[in-house]
C-alpha cells in the first residue's frame, strides 16, 4: 500500500515544476481584472494645474477687500475660461469668468463662486462687469498643482487587482500602458464515459458532468483564463488525444478523475502505457493525506508546438475538486503568474489566513488533514454547546463561528451543499475529534 505524503510535500513537487510566465504591458482599457507586476508612480501630478474648485470668477483676493452684499466690489471681466483653455493672466482689477476643474489663470489666487455674485448660475453671455458680494481670501476655491498626488509618488503597489476605480486612477496619473502579470491560460478536461452534458436526460449509471463547470468557473475566479473546456471517455488512447489538444492553447492542464485505482481510471491507465523521457504524456501520482483529495496527480504533456505544458490531476469527487483546487492549483495558478516572483511579498493562495470556532464538533479521518466546507453562522446556544464553553467564548478575541456546510462533514461527494461554503476549516491530521469552541484556521474560498 503506497504511503501518504504531506500536502505540503505534494505542493512543493507540483510547483518545483513550474516557472512564472512572462508578463507585458497592456493599455489601460484592457488591462481591467489584471494584476500590476510592478509599483507605479506618478507620471503627472493630479490635479496636473491649478484648477478652480467652483464656477465664479477667478480674482485676486486682494481686490475683493471689503465685499459684501451692501457694498459690493464691481470688477471688469476679462476673459473666459472654459475648462480645457489656457487662460490669459489675469489683469490687476479685474476678474475672469471661470467653470469648475478649468485652469486658474496667472496672477489669480482665489475664486468668488457664482452664488456670491450678482450673476445667475448656468450657461449665459459672458459680462462686461461682475458684482463680488463676499471678500476672497487667498486660495479659496482653489486646488492646488499636485494637491492629491505629486509627480513620483507611489500610487499603487505591484499585486494589485486592477479594479475600474484602480484603471482611473492610473490614467489620472498619466499612465496609458501598465505592466500587468500574465493571464494563466487553463484548459480543463474531465474524465469519464459517464458524463454527460447539463441538463442532459441521464441513463441508468450515467450522471451529469458538473466538473467542468465547477472547474472552469474556479478558473475564471482565480484570475485565469479557461482556454477551453473538454471530455474524454474511459481509455487511455481517447485521453491521450483529448490531452494532445487540449495542450495546444494552455499554460497548464487541470483534469477531474480518473486518478484513482479503478479498472478503468483513464488516467492510470495512460501513465502506465507511456513511459520514458519520449513519451508525449508523463504522469506522477501519489497519494497525499488529505481528506478529500487524497489521489493526486501531476506531470506534463508535450504539445505540438514541443512545449511540455503542465498537467495538475485532481479526483473526480466535486467536493474534492473544490478543496483540491484550493489548496493546489491555485498556487500553481500564482506561480505560473509570477506571484511569489523574487521580490514579491505576497503569499501563495491556499493556505489558511483567518481563524475561526467550531459551533459543531464533528469526528475527523484518521492520520490525514481534513479542509471541511463550513459557513460562518451564529454562536451556539448554550442547550446546543458543550458545557464547557463559557459565554465568553461568543465574542472572545472577536472570532466567528463557523459550521459544516453538510452534516456529513467534508465527504467527497457532497456537491449540493457547495454553494453554501463560504471556507475550509482546517484540521490538523493528529486531531481525533473537533468539539464546540475549538479554533480552526479557514482558507477562505475564491467566490465567498
Amino acid at each position: 500500500m503506497a504511503l501518504m505524503i504531506p500536502l505540503e510535500d505534494y505542493l512543493s513537487q507540483v510547483l518545483e515544476a513550474l516557472s512564472p510566465l512572462e508578463g507585458g504591458r497592456v493599455p489601460l482599457g484592457r488591462a481591467h481584472g489584471r494584476v500590476l507586476a510592478e509599483d507605479v508612480t506618478a507620471v503627472v501630478p493630479v490635479p496636473p494645474w491649478t484648477n478652480s474648485a467652483m464656477d465664479g470668477y477667478a480674482v485676486r483676493a486682494k481686490d475683493t477687500t471689503g465685499a459684501c452684499p451692501q457694498t459690493p466690489v464691481v470688477l471688469p471681466v476679462s476673459g473666459d475660461v472654459p475648462a480645457g483653455a489656457a487662460p490669459q493672466p489675469l489683469a490687476e482689477g479685474t476678474a475672469q469668468r471661470i467653470m469648475t476643474g478649468a485652469m486658474l489663470p496667472e496672477g489669480a489666487d482665489a475664486v468668488v463662486k457664482v452664488e456670491d455674485t450678482d450673476q445667475a448660475p448656468g450657461p449665459h453671455p459672458i459680462p462686461k462687469r461682475v458684482e463680488i458680494r463676499a471678500a476672497a481670501t487667498p486660495g479659496l476655491s482653489v486646488r492646488r498643482t499636485g494637491e492629491d498626488v505629486a509627480a513620483g509618488d507611489p500610487v499603487m503597489a505591484a499585486g494589485t487587482r486592477l479594479s475600474a476605480a484602480a484603471i482611473s486612477a492610473l490614467a489620472s496619473v498619466g499612465l496609458g500602458l501598465v505592466l500587468v502579470r500574465p493571464q494563466v491560460r487553463v484548459a480543463v478536461v474531465s474524465t469519464g464515459a459517464e458524463l454527460r452534458d447539463a441538463g442532459q436526460a441521464l441513463e441508468p449509471g450515467t450522471i451529469p458532468d458538473s466538473n467542468s463547470l465547477l472547474l472552469a468557473g474556479l478558473v475564471a475566479e482565480h484570475g485565469a483564463v479557461c482556454t477551453s473546456v473538454a471530455r474524454s471517455g474511459d481509455t487511455a488512447e481517447a485521453l491521450a488525444e483529448v490531452l494532445r489538444q487540449a495542450a495546444a492553447g494552455a499554460d497548464l492542464i487541470v483534469t477531474s478523475g480518473g486518478v484513482s485505482a479503478g479498472a478503468f481510471d483513464p488516467l492510470t491507465m495512460l501513465a502506465q502505457a507511456q513511459r520514458g523521457e519520449e513519451a508525449p504524456v508523463h504522469l506522477d501520482f501519489v497519494k497525499v493525506a488529505m481528506q478529500p483529495g487524497k489521489p493526486q496527480g501531476h506531470g506534463w504533456v508535450l504539445a505540438d508546438d514541443s512545449r511540455r505544458v503542465p498537467i495538475i490531476c485532481l479526483p473526480g469527487n466535486p467536493v474534492s475538486v473544490l478543496v483540491s483546487f484550493t489548496t493546489i492549483v491555485a498556487p500553481a495558478l500564482a506561480r505560473l503568474a509570477g506571484q511569489d516572483a523574487a521580490g514579491g511579498a505576497e503569499p501563495l493562495p491556499g493556505r489558511p489566513v483567518l481563524t475561526a470556532r467550531a459551533a459543531v464538533g464533528w469526528r475527523t479521518p484518521p492520520g490525514r488533514r481534513q479542509h471541511v466546507p463550513v459557513r460562518f453562522t451564529e454562536a451556539p446556544t448554550s442547550n446546543g454547546a458543550s458545557s464547557d464553553v463559557s459565554s465568553d467564548l461568543v465574542d472572545g478575541a472577536g472570532l466567528p463561528w463557523v459550521t459544516p456546510t453538510h452534516r456529513l462533514g467534508s465527504g467527497s461527494h457532497l456537491v449540493a451543499s457547495l454553494p453554501a461554503a463560504q471556507a475550509l476549516a482546517v484540521v490538523a491530521a493528529e486531531v481525533e475529534a473537533v468539539e464546540v469552541g475549538d479554533e480552526l484556521p479557514l482558507i477562505p474560498l475564491s467566490a465567498s
